[in-house]
């Protein structure tokens, strides 16, 4: 298949490139190579992709309508797996602008390529953020998400009524991916993990939130991976059984679908810094603090239904992932 991944220069676009290409799919990637994030990693994971047979890249900004038009119309994909976006919760409460830029109007034109242009499936990322204040666990795509705690839960809640509507209105095949936690190797300078790593070994303080009581549902990034290529190949359809007097959020009479993604197995943030601590041989100075603005206390994913559909869970302990995520940052920063 001919497959365009956006935010291939992204810590999960990366990953999900790389599998395709393992398997002989040809790639197109896409990114704008911003600097949200130091763009010299964004570059050195675009370079790890630019030399394998069947990649090709654009620098292109999703908001971009004309631009993003004439792609979808020379390249004419058969699926697209849509990663790119802004994100970052505690970013959106000093930048909204640039979540309405990146996840609302790029998503909109990365919908509207697909309907004019013949796409088979449109996988796209959404986010546990979504579940926002409920606290019925494990969270399920079945219940409803209607109270984003954050700007940027809320863009891409956005995305998911977006798509229903172009799966509704225009046949448009699409799944939604609600990703907990992701983390390991390649992973963004602005998450928890990479934070910690970098200040315990340069012997300063880590901002611990929550006093780190607040478990996540970490989930490794090639488990997430992994996932992306099984839905993918999964094209969504209309559920028979949907019903209209009581509708089902996570399906539709629409070829919609969406999912959770996550480990299923929570951790607290004190044990998974506890295993960082081991994985480098040294103790964090810990800086306890409140939870912060636009923060769930705890995720956790149901995934059955994900399971079900394509056969798969993930299942790499923190352990394992830490210690994958560590070896990779001491041999790239040569530390």
């Amino acid at each position: 298949m001919k497959v365009l991944v956006t935010g291939a220069a992204g810590f999960i676009g990366s990953h999900v490139a790389h599998r395709l290409l393992a398997r002989g799919d040809q790639v197109v990637g896409l990114d704008n190579l911003n600097d949200y994030y130091d763009p010299t990693l964004k570059q050195a994971r675009l370079d790890r992709l630019m030399p394998q047979a069947g990649f090709s890249f654009r620098k292109l900004e999703l908001a971009d309508a004309a631009g993003m038009a004439a792609l979808f119309a020379s390249e004419r994909f058969d699926r697209v797996v849509h990663l790119a976006a802004q994100a970052g919760v505690r970013y959106s409460l000093e930048q909204p602008q640039a979540y309405v830029d990146s996840n609302i109007t790029g998503t909109l034109n990365v919908l509207e390529g697909c309907r004019h242009n013949g796409v088979q499936h449109l996988v796209f990322a959404s986010t546990s953020s979504v579940y926002g204040a409920n606290t019925h666990m494990p969270f399920s795509p079945h219940q409803y998400s209607t109270h984003p705690l954050s700007f940027y839960a809320a863009t891409k809640r956005a995305n998911e009524l977006m798509a229903h509507t172009y799966a509704h209105l225009f046949r448009l095949p699409v799944t939604g991916l609600r990703f907990f936690t992701v983390y390991g190797p390649w992973g963004r300078p602005d998450m928890a993990l990479f934070l910690f790593t970098r200040n315990i070994l340069a012997g300063q303080p880590i901002d611990v939130f929550n006093h780190g009581h607040h478990t996540r549902d970490f989930t490794f990034v090639e488990d997430i991976a992994e996932g992306v290529l099984r839905t993918l190949d999964q094209t969504a359809t209309p559920d028979p059984q949907w019903n209209s007097d009581d509708p089902d959020p996570a399906t539709s009479n629409a070829p919609y679908r969406i999912y959770n993604i996550g480990n299923n197995s929570p951790v607290q943030l004190s044990h998974y810094i506890a295993v960082l601590e081991d994985c480098l041989g040294r103790k964090a100075i810990k800086n306890l603090l409140p939870l912060q603005p636009g923060d769930v206390p705890d995720t956790s994913a149901d995934v059955q239904d994900l399971e079900r559909a394509v056969g798969y869970k993930p299942a790499t302990t923190v352990e394992q992932g830490v210690r994958a995520f560590v070896d990779w940052y001491r041999a790239y920063y040569k530390v």
